[in-house]
């Protein structure tokens, strides 16, 4: 009798186990179901339909399940981040913006961000408090931005953007602009009179996410010219969502639409000067001689 007791429970248990996975599957793939922008079509339909059909057997194996369908729904830009890696992704070391000055052409260096309130004014008055009146051009270095939060970087440059609409983002239903007086307003800015000179934009295969963004806001003007390397294809923007297991689901659920029209994702973007010596070439551009 004992024996057979021990046998319900055991099966009462891997069924509970089961029906826990299967929940946690449940709640990932509405998640990606409401919100992929790939989460629509054939493709995505059968993704589904094999993931609600699984019984895992370990939450491990739920997670592979979880993985795979959402590379489909998101595309390379969405990830998951183990509950133990996310206080440290969220709290990267970032550096600093920087402004230096070649006579009177502004070299702007914008780096990864991800740092609270405090900290992103910092990295923008890095820039804006030391701008001087008269600029005749500007280099703005974006190699090595791999991300972040974009509000900063454009905020800290923003007075070499002519125009507020600077950059859309399209969902699968849904399509919403980034204007320059919001990003401004965000962080209490009196928007500056713009400068009316040449910019020069540096990329490489680093430059992502909120890099290309950034990249993307000069996409289109006229006075603004592009140097480097394609970047790293990232040009979408992701949602948060916490999983029962306290792990992150980063989700892309927006591309990219430059003012131009054209929209971005997950190729590079291609500069309008292919070279090895971006910034040298860059300053030649802009007429500077040392």
């Amino acid at each position: 009798m004992k024996k057979a007791a021990v046998i319900i429970l055991t099966l009462l248990l891997a069924a509970s186990c089961t029906d826990s996975n299967r929940r946690y599957i449940r709640f990932a793939i509405s998640r990606m179901d409401k919100q992929g922008l790939f989460a629509e079509g054939p493709a995505w339909d059968s993704v589904k339909t094999v993931a609600l059909a699984a019984r895992p057997d370990s939450l491990a194996e739920a997670q592979e399940i979880v993985a795979a369908a959402l590379k489909v729904a998101g595309g390379k830009h969405s990830f998951i981040l183990p509950a133990d890696q996310a206080t440290d992704y969220a709290t990267r070391d970032w550096a600093p913006a920087s402004l230096r000055m070649l006579d009177s052409i502004a070299v702007i260096t914008l780096p990864y961000f991800a740092g609270i309130q405090d900290e992103a004014n910092e990295y923008i008055h890095a820039v804006l408090d030391s701008l001087p009146d008269h600029v005749r051009g500007a280099v703005i270095d974006l190699r090595g931005n791999t991300g972040g939060n974009m509000y900063p970087m454009i905020a800290a440059v923003h007075r070499f953007i002519q125009d507020d609409d600077i950059l859309r983002f399209r969902g699968r239903d849904h399509s919403y602009p980034i204007t320059l007086g919001y990003i401004c307003r965000s962080y209490g800015l009196t928007q500056g009179a713009p400068y009316d000179c040449p910019v020069a934009i540096l990329t490489d295969g680093q430059t992502a996410s909120s890099g290309e963004a950034v990249l993307l806001c000069f996409r289109g003007m006229a006075h603004a010219r592009t140097f480097g390397a394609p970047t790293a294809g990232y040009a979408s923007g992701n949602v948060t969502i916490t999983l029962p297991d306290k792990s992150l689901m980063a989700l892309t659920s927006s591309c990219d639409v430059a003012r131009t029209g054209e929209e971005f994702c997950d190729d590079p973007i291609e500069p309008d000067v292919l070279t090895e010596t971006p910034f040298e070439d860059a300053l030649s551009w802009l007429g500077y001689t040392d």
